[in-house]
C-alpha cells in the first residue's frame, strides 16, 4: 500500500472511531440499550486497532527501507572497491577478449553484442542498449557463434572463462 493510501485509510478509520465514540456518548445519555452501545464500542475499538496496525506497518516499512538503503550503500561501496582493486585484471581480460573477437573477424557491432552477451544481457536488453530490435540482437549473436565456431551463449562465455579457477590457498 502506498504512503498516500495508508494516510487516507488512517484518516477514514480515525473518523469512524471519533464518530462512533461521539455516538456512544450520545447513546449512553439517551439510555439506549447496552447491547447497542457495546456493538458501537466494538466498532470504535476495531477502527482504532486498524489505525495502530497501519501506523505500525508504516513505521516498519520506513525502518525496512532504511535498512535496505544501508545494505545497498554497502554493496555499492564493496562493488566500487572491487572494481578499483581488479581494474588492471579486468582491463587485461577485456583486451584479451577483444583480441580474440578480432581473430574471429567480428565487426564492431558484433563485438559490442558479444561483450553485452558476455556481461549477461538478454537479447532484449542488448537491443535496448544498442538501439536495435531484439531480433537484430538474436541475428547478430547467431553470426557471432558461427564465426567463432560455437553453438550458443554458454559456449561463448565458457570460451573466455572456463580456465578461471579458484585461487590457490
Amino acid at each position: 500500500m502506498k504512503k498516500n493510501e495508508r494516510i487516507f485509510m488512517i484518516m477514514i478509520l480515525l473518523g469512524i472511531s471519533l464518530m462512533t465514540i461521539v455516538d456512544i456518548v450520545t447513546d449512553t445519555k439517551e439510555g439506549v440499550a447496552w447491547w447497542h452501545v457495546s456493538v458501537e464500542g466494538i466498532v470504535a475499538a476495531i477502527s482504532i486497532v486498524g489505525v495502530f496496525y497501519l501506523l505500525r506497518g508504516t513505521f516498519s516499512l520506513k525502518q525496512s527501507l532504511q535498512n535496505e538503503k544501508e545494505v545497498s550503500s554497502k554493496l555499492l561501496e564493496e562493488s566500487k572497491m572491487w572494481k578499483e582493486k581488479s581494474k588492471k585484471y579486468l582491463d587485461g581480460l577485456s583486451q584479451s577478449i577483444d583480441e580474440q573477437l578480432t581473430k574471429w573477424e567480428l565487426t564492431k557491432s558484433e563485438k559490442e553484442v558479444a561483450f553485452l552477451l558476455l556481461k549477461g544481457f538478454s537479447f532484449k536488453e542488448v537491443g535496448e542498449v544498442r538501439g536495435t530490435a531484439e531480433k537484430t540482437a538474436r541475428s547478430q549473436s547467431a553470426v557471432i557463434y558461427s564465426k567463432a565456431g560455437l553453438s550458443n551463449r554458454s559456449q561463448l562465455s565458457a570460451f573466455f572463462l572456463e580456465d578461471l579457477l579458484l585461487p590457490n590457498e
